[in-house]
């Protein structure tokens, strides 16, 4: 019998390690450019519907539920290939989207910097 670390470290079973609140983080990555989009949790559901559909699916903290980016605004993120980190708990979806991600209507939600104590917008 293997040990389960082992097998979730070096095999290729899939195996994602949900935190104590059910979650576990996605970095989403534009595959073309390579900038990185959002940052969200999934949790089981999440990751079950993003498998289904191709589409990104998240758990919304705020909300309590599954979310589907851009469900409301149209700007789904296809994605195309699905990162795995060595110990299961971290993804990182590499998305083709179909609009801008951020819901300030920004390309990414990361599109300030922390510049001597003061947020600067990063340039494109």
């Amino acid at each position: 019998m293997s040990s389960e670390p082992s097998t979730r470290e070096t095999g290729s079973v899939f195996m994602p390690k949900f935190d104590a609140s059910g979650l576990l983080s996605a970095v989403v990555q534009d595959s073309q450019s390579g900038r990185i989009l959002m940052v969200a949790f999934m949790d089981h559901e999440a990751v079950d519907a993003t498998i289904a559909t191709g589409i990104a699916h998240f758990h919304s903290r705020s909300r309590g539920k599954l979310w589907k980016k851009g469900e409301t605004s149209g700007n789904v993120l296809q994605v195309e290939e699905i990162l795995v980190d060595c110990d299961q708990d971290a993804l990182v979806l590499r998305c083709k989207p179909a609009g801008p991600t951020c819901h300030t209507g920004a390309t990414s939600c990361l599109y300030r910097k922390l510049e001597d104590g003061i947020l600067q917008p990063v340039n494109s």
